[in-house]
């Protein structure tokens, strides 16, 4: 018969942690390569976004997870439709985010790394006009030539494929600018596309004590179907909330 073990051991698990006991927890082991993370909030039922958008989702311990993944990240990576969705702005951390940073040894903010397979991005959004550093933007060789020209006057414009992203390019890409701890914040044609690839080290999943219905996105969405063992590391709880972590299971 199966061990069955009770990891979650108190009812606010993740609120009664300091942030350095979380930012030890969620700390990679030590290694090399480009390490991807992906950080996602999900409804019982697999929801990912409630009304087009993820906010409705989670709760105050899994936005502030959200925010110490932030703080140890190299660079935060999207998918461009997200960050619209999302309303997302110059990738800007708090001070005491960015104090922490600097006390061990990384840049202030995180790089921004965004993917747009068309580079359908407004060079004049808040994305860019309010980035701290120059983001990286990761499209085709099919794209449209004056939207990545436009772009390559704000942001690092890199081609990593023809007509399909090539996850492999892209992550040769990042370790090429020493960026090797990624923070994926979605949103799911990026994570499939990552899983597809077996390019995910590391998933953070928070399970929202939530049912949605419907038929918007789940994690994966609009690839073939196929299979990634994952074990469980960690599992908090904070009230009804659920903070899971997951790590590849290579063997």
């Amino acid at each position: 018969m199966s061990e069955i073990t009770e990891l979650i051991t108190t009812s606010d698990a993740a609120t009664s942690l300091s942030d350095d006991d979380l930012l030890r927890r969620y700390a990679w082991p030590a290694g090399d390569g480009v390490r991807i993370r992906l950080n996602f909030v999900s409804s019982l039922d697999g929801a990912v976004t409630v009304g087009g958008v993820s906010g409705p989702l989670g709760g105050e311990a899994d936005h502030r997870v959200f925010d110490l993944l932030r703080r140890r990240a190299h660079v935060v990576l999207l998918g461009a439709g997200t960050a619209r969705d999302e309303g997302y702005g110059g990738m800007r951390v708090d001070d005491a985010s960015a104090a922490w940073r600097e006390a061990h040894g990384l840049s202030r903010h995180p790089a921004f790394a965004l993917v747009s397979g068309r580079a359908d991005l407004d060079p004049g959004s808040d994305v860019f006009v309010n980035a701290p550093t120059r983001p990286i933007v990761f499209t085709l060789a099919s794209a449209d030539a004056d939207r990545r020209a436009a772009l390559a006057e704000v942001a690092e414009v890199v081609v990593v494929g023809e007509t399909e992203v090539d996850m492999t390019r892209l992550v040769a890409a990042l370790h090429t600018r020493g960026l090797c701890d990624v923070l994926c914040e979605g949103g799911p044609h990026l994570a499939s596309a990552l899983f597809d690839a077996d390019a995910v080290t590391e998933l953070c999943l928070s399970l929202d004590a939530l049912v949605v219905g419907g038929d918007g996105p789940r994690l994966t969405h609009g690839v073939a179907e196929f299979s990634r063992r994952f074990r469980l590391c960690d599992a908090l709880r904070s009230d009804d909330l659920l903070l899971l972590r997951y790590r590849r299971a290579r063997d």
